[in-house]
């Protein structure tokens, strides 16, 4: 038997580089999922395959080596080889891949929630670099970096039209090191150099939690080492809130919307908090008969009766959907939200010659009953049929909590009240991607240093954002407009002439103008409150997070299921 030094993941890919295949869905973060730290992998057994492997591996050597050497135009041979493997990897699923040597560094920061930096979030908006987030408690906050500093250069090479990923590796380096920061405040004023020494950055899985009346909120972003402790004490720390508001704490609402995931290990004993012990959370499968793992709670849990209300989406994957569908089936609480991601493949990361891994699917996950929670996977076109068998879920299969509640494959975890949440307009969602409600508010911070957030709300920040709008000359026009303008070009490149054509255009184009001005007068109490969070957010992140939650339509409804017990209960037990 040959052994390979591996260790197992499962999650959804962030692209690291170009060889990682995207998924265009979530680009947030990657999600891994560590099963154990080592892993056999036995060599190929003497029969009819290893002629076939033999035979294989001969042919593409020679192919490889004769395109190389002898076709009509120079190649580049390293890129021709990784091109090849791409092509064979992207036959199988969007996470097999194979990762260089500085693709496979950022696995250990993901798993183990620490980076070497100074402890900052960046962010490029009309080609210019801001800090859109500080770390409480980390060197660039020791230092006194606000959200919304520009910054123009790093060790006195300026970092303008360089690619953020470029310039996140500058800022990253070994613990102790000195960079330095040639910042401008709030992206105006004169130019001030910062001193920083780099050190070890840990990041949170739980940015916020607080008291909400007389329910708990816990946001998780992921699932790394220290999650179970983190969300341990977060809930100590709302009860002893409550306690002290003499509030009787109704139940706990965990966020894992937008969460991708992150260690197995770590979903285990999240969900450990809430289940007994013993309690059965996930089992692993791959493709020999008696690989089944299974994975169960290991201690007590911190809060078995509490009421519990778990949000998901769409980029809910992962961790967040074994933790999900823990809770759902051994009738722990209830689900609310979005179907989430549908993630349940394993990864093995195999290490290869020349500082190489490889991310090799090698397994699948399953919720306590037996679903498998992996939703069918796109695949690259090809004329050869590569997979003998995929397996992927049944949505017709019906499955069954410990309550008898009846659940389904297919992929995904579904929610057991499904609530969708607010989408964003054109109009705001083009001002979000254009960064305009960042600048606004880093300008506003610019002029009043020391504003008073409880006067904000009086505030008219909308007539002024919309002055501040004419002065970037912010034109914005609605997918319908854009149509019509792509239909205008159409009609001038045949040729047309007609008056009269010309004439009903020209009025449609008025008539959706008008409609726009109308959506964007209805949109403009949504745009004052997104508005007033980002200006609250460059004052105080955590009152701004805050208002983020207050202010969230699916929030309120996992809070009034808290608030009713018949209801709640009902939905447990019907």
């Amino acid at each position: 038997m040959s052994w390979f030094t591996t260790q197992r993941y499962s999650g959804l890919c962030r692209d690291f580089g170009r060889r990682w295949r995207r998924v265009a869905t979530i680009s947030s973060a990657i999600t891994l999922i560590c099963a154990q730290p080592l892993f056999a992998v036995p060599a190929a057994k003497p029969n009819e395959d290893f002629f076939s492997i033999t035979r294989s591996i001969d042919l593409l050597g020679d192919v490889y080596k004769n395109v190389s050497q002898n076709y009509v135009d120079p190649i580049d041979v390293s890129e021709f080889m990784y091109s090849g493997i791409d092509g064979m990897l992207g036959q199988l699923d969007p996470y097999t891949a194979l990762l260089d040597e500085e693709q496979s560094g950022e696995l250990d920061e993901i798993t183990s929630g620490q980076y070497a930096g100074i402890g900052v979030t960046l962010g490029i908006f009309s080609g210019d670099l801001f800090i859109i987030s500080v770390i409480d408690g980390q060197p660039a906050a020791k230092a006194g970096l606000k959200v919304g500093d520009q910054i123009i250069a790093i060790d006195g090479a300026k970092v303008s039209k360089k690619p953020i990923d470029e310039v996140r590796s500058t800022i990253k380096g070994s613990p102790g090191t000195n960079i330095r920061l040639s910042i401008k405040r709030d992206g105006q004023g004169p130019l001030t150099v910062i001193s920083l020494v780099r050190g070890e950055v840990r990041v949170s899985s739980v940015p916020f939690f607080g008291l909400f009346g007389s329910s708990g909120y816990v946001q998780m972003n992921s699932f790394s080492e220290h999650s179970r402790e983190e969300l341990s004490a977060a809930i100590r720390a709302i009860r002893q809130e409550a306690a002290k508001n003499r509030v009787t704490l109704n139940g706990i609402v965990l966020d894992l919307r937008g969460n991708p995931g992150g260690l197995l290990t770590s979903a285990v004993d999240v969900a450990g908090l809430f289940v007994e012990k013993n309690s059965r959370i996930v089992s692993t499968r791959g493709r020999a008969a008696d690989s089944e793992q299974v994975y169960v709670t290991k201690t007590d849990p911190q809060e078995s009766k509490l009421p519990l209300v778990v949000m998901i989406d769409g980029d809910s994957a992962s961790a967040s959907e074994i933790v999900s569908g823990a809770i759902q089936e051994l009738d722990r609480g209830v689900i609310l939200g979005e179907n989430s991601f549908g993630k349940g493949l394993v990864q093995s990361i195999i290490n290869l010659p020349y500082d190489h891994i490889l991310k090799l699917t090698t397994a699948k996950y399953y919720t306590p009953s037996g679903r498998l929670i992996q939703k069918p996977t796109p695949r690259e076109k090809s004329a050869r049929k590569v997979l003998l068998s995929n397996g992927d879920a049944d949505s017709t299969k019906v499955y069954y909590t410990s309550n008898k509640r009846k659940v389904y494959g297919g992929g995904g975890i579904r929610p057991d009240v499904t609530v969708k949440a607010d989408s964003l307009s054109e109009y705001q969602s083009s001002l979000e991607k254009s960064g305009l409600f960042f600048r606004y508010a880093s300008r506003f911070h610019r002029k009043h240093p020391e504003f008073p957030l409880q006067r904000l709300s009086a505030e008219p920040v909308y007539e002024e954002f919309s002055r501040f709008l004419e002065k970037e000359d912010f034109a914005f026009r609605s997918d319908a407009q854009k149509k019509l303008d792509s239909m205008k070009q159409l009609v001038q490149k045949e040729g047309g002439a007609d008056k009269a054509l010309a004439g009903q255009l020209d009025a449609l184009d008025k008539a959706l103008a008008a409609l726009t001005r109308r959506n964007i007068s209805r949109d403009s109490l949504r745009i004052t409150a997104a508005l007033r969070r980002e200006i609250m957010r460059h004052y105080d992140e955590r009152a701004a997070l805050r208002k983020s939650v207050e202010d969230d339509s699916v929030a309120a409804k996992a809070f009034a299921l808290l608030a009713d017990p018949e209801r709640y209960q009902k939905l447990l037990k019907p």
